[in-house]
């Protein structure tokens, strides 16, 4: 085993990357810009500075959509260059890798995770894989190595997972594509169609923030800029929470129901352990202004918003690979119970 450790988690909107002795080490916009197709020119949260504002030579992407590697090539030079970063050398030395991975995906999507670093020009040593879900409910501090079963729903970017766990693995699990980026995109729709206002991806993100609300009731509103779909021209209007609720609500019920299957489906022993646990909600959407109240309406249980929730799963990483009793939870592929 090498002496050094990362753990990494390839989130849709985000990159985060973890050592061994040191904890979170990078938490950055999982971004890339390329000018005339070939030259990368920034990375990360400078990428996503450019995002929507690029001239046309310039991209700005995303290498990764719904939890997987949907391009390798930009995806491969963003690891390298975040870990030459964190090495602070252009040669960095022999490394171990665990890699989160989400637990609904196909057993090649799982393994492009795998080729994604042991075919980089980095020294590599071991590379593990671990489940999305046991990483996130350990980076919860919740304990999974027991016979008591947890239930876990993470809310991230592009999808929602939401999983029941015993015995240090996944009992069932699904994964829906629903997440923050969906919830964005109902913003700029209603938006256009309340206001006729074109708004970009950043100003919709930021409106979520500041307006979003799970139960209808709340009052507020934002000032926002964009472009007047009948003049062509910069306008400047007022959104309020209302108008929010609306195009948000379809996809918050979207992700209760699929917690309603996996409920329906949990062995009753388990569901014992639920009733008296309560659900776990993480991933950066669980700060959806009174998220607890609406899963707790229609599903009648305690529900847990955990501390940090955009960082359990990096947090998880890091206790694996500090505490050697969870480090047989990242290994080779292994079948998993999925619902379909």
């Amino acid at each position: 085993m090498a002496s050094k450790i990362f753990g990494i988690d390839f989130g849709t909107s985000t990159i985060k990357i973890c050592k061994k002795g040191q904890g979170i080490v990078l938490d950055e916009r999982n971004m890339i810009a390329i000018a005339d197709r070939r030259t990368i020119i920034a990375t990360g949260d400078e990428a996503y500075d450019m995002y929507e504002k690029a001239p046309a030579n310039i991209v700005v992407t995303n290498p990764v959509r719904s939890g997987v590697i949907a391009d390798v090539a930009n995806m491969t030079a963003l690891l390298v260059h975040f870990i030459k970063k964190l090495s602070g050398s252009k040669k960095p030395g022999l490394a171990d890798y665990i890699v989160a991975t989400p637990s609904d995906i196909t057993e090649v999507e799982r393994r492009s995770f795998y080729e994604l670093i042991s075919r980089s020009t980095l020294k590599v040593g071991q590379v593990k894989i671990v489940d999305k879900p046991i990483a996130d409910a350990l980076g919860s501090g919740l304990e999974i190595m027991t016979a008591r079963g947890v239930m876990v729903v993470n809310i991230g970017a592009d999808t929602t997972e939401v999983s029941i766990l015993s015995l240090g693995g996944i009992v069932l699990s699904k994964l829906i594509p629903i997440g923050g980026n969906r919830l964005d995109e109902a913003i700029k729709g209603v938006v256009k169609k309340k206001h006729n206002l074109y708004i970009g991806d950043k100003t919709a993100e930021n409106i979520k923030k500041q307006l979003a609300s799970a139960l209808p009731g709340v009052e507020s509103t934002v000032k926002v800029y964009g472009r007047d779909v009948v003049t062509g021209l910069p306008s400047l209007m007022e959104v309020n929470s209302k108008t929010v609720y609306e195009a948000i609500s379809e996809y918050l019920y979207s992700i209760i129901d699929a917690i309603r299957i996996i409920l329906e489906r949990t062995p009753p022993e388990i569901s014992s352990d639920i009733i008296d646990g309560g659900i776990y909600v993480t991933g950066g959407s669980a700060n959806i202004f009174d998220l607890r109240g609406l899963i707790s309406k229609e599903t009648g249980l305690k529900v847990n918003i955990c501390e940090d929730p955009a960082n359990t799963v990096v947090k998880g990483l890091s206790r694996i690979m500090e505490e050697p009793q969870l480090f047989t939870l990242a290994d080779s592929l292994r079948p998993k119970n999925l619902v379909d």
